[in-house]
Formats: C-alpha cells, structure tokens, sequence
C-alpha cells in the first residue's frame, strides 16, 4: 500500500517584475503617447525628439504626472504643450492628467533627438550642433553655421532672434536664403 505524501501548498505567483529602466509597460506607452505630441512652435518634431519630456509616473488607477522641461523658463508655448498632452491622454482613458514643469537639470540642445535634429533640417531650420556630453567631449567652439538649404557655412546672422526666442534669424550668402537657427544652449 502506498500512503499518499502530503500535497505542497500552492506557490504564489511572483509579482511582476518592473523593467530595468523602472518603467512599468503602461508607463513607457502613456510616455510615448504624451512625448508624441508635436511641438506648438516647432511642429515638425514632437515632444519627445525636442527632449522635453522628463517622465511619467502612474500614480494609481486613471492618474497620471507627466513631467516637462520648458526649453528655457518662462517659455510661451509650455501651457500649450500641457494642453496637448492632456488632451492625448484623456483620448487614451487616462481621466486625471497632471503636468508638472521641471527646471532642474535645464534643458539643453544636446536633450534634441538625432530624428527631431534631421527634422529641423528638412524643415530649413539649422539644428544647433552637438554640445557637451552628447558631442563625446568638451564643448566645441561653432565657427559656422550650416545652411539648410544648399549646406554652404557661408552664412550671415541677420537677428539674434527669429519667430521664437530659441531661434536666431540667419542668411545663406551662397545661396541667398534666409533661414532659422536653433540656438545652442
């Protein structure tokens, strides 16, 4: 005769572990969703490839904290892109949507996307060059600005600043075009 042995308790089910980048999966889509959306000023690249999407966090069922950097303080276009992205996110069934600006670190230039950059150029607006940690070293001194039309670095500043105030208005003497500039922070 066999004696039955004593069956072992269940195992519970381990809890689901987060990525390694601390980003839950609903988490990263809602960040990609709300870094999606396009720039009020420079609406040829989304928030995402300007680089002023700082993160997102779930806070519980149907609440969300974004949080974006202005490119500089006091920007006008920050109440707009809040907008945008909550707009994106109650489209999407997240029902409270809180956008929190965040200075610190400040945006820079090097925060822009190697995409949002190519896109500024097919726009005909010279990206501002690659600074610091993203240029692999120190800061390089830009001797000229590359024109977005014809490529010449033969070009002229006409107004240190343009339609927005992180844009400085150029000309191309090569090729006769006016054109913008995103300035280096």
């Amino acid at each position: 005769m066999v004696t039955p042995t004593p069956s072992a308790a269940p195992t519970p089910p381990a809890a689901p572990t987060p990525p390694a980048s601390g980003i839950t999966p609903v988490e990263e889509e809602l960040l990609r969703l709300a870094g999606s959306v396009p720039d009020p000023e420079l609406p040829m690249v989304s928030l995402a490839e300007l680089g002023v999407m700082r993160g997102l966090r779930l806070l519980g069922p149907g609440r969300v904290e974004v949080e974006l950097t202005p490119t500089y303080t006091g920007c006008p276009a920050l109440e707009s892109m809040a907008t945008d992205i909550e707009r994106v996110l109650h489209d999407h069934g997240v029902p409270e949507v809180a956008v929190r600006t965040v200075l610190s670190p400040p945006w820079t230039t090097d925060a822009i996307s190697a995409e949002g950059r190519r896109k500024l150029a097919e726009s005909g607006i010279a990206p501002p060059a690659p600074r610091g940690a993203a240029a692999g070293g120190p800061v390089p001194v830009a001797l000229a600005v590359r024109c977005p039309h014809c490529g010449s670095t033969e070009t002229e500043l006409l107004s240190r600043f343009s339609s927005t105030a992180c844009k400085a208005l150029r000309r191309c003497t090569a090729c006769g075009e006016p054109f913008d500039h995103f300035k280096e922070l």
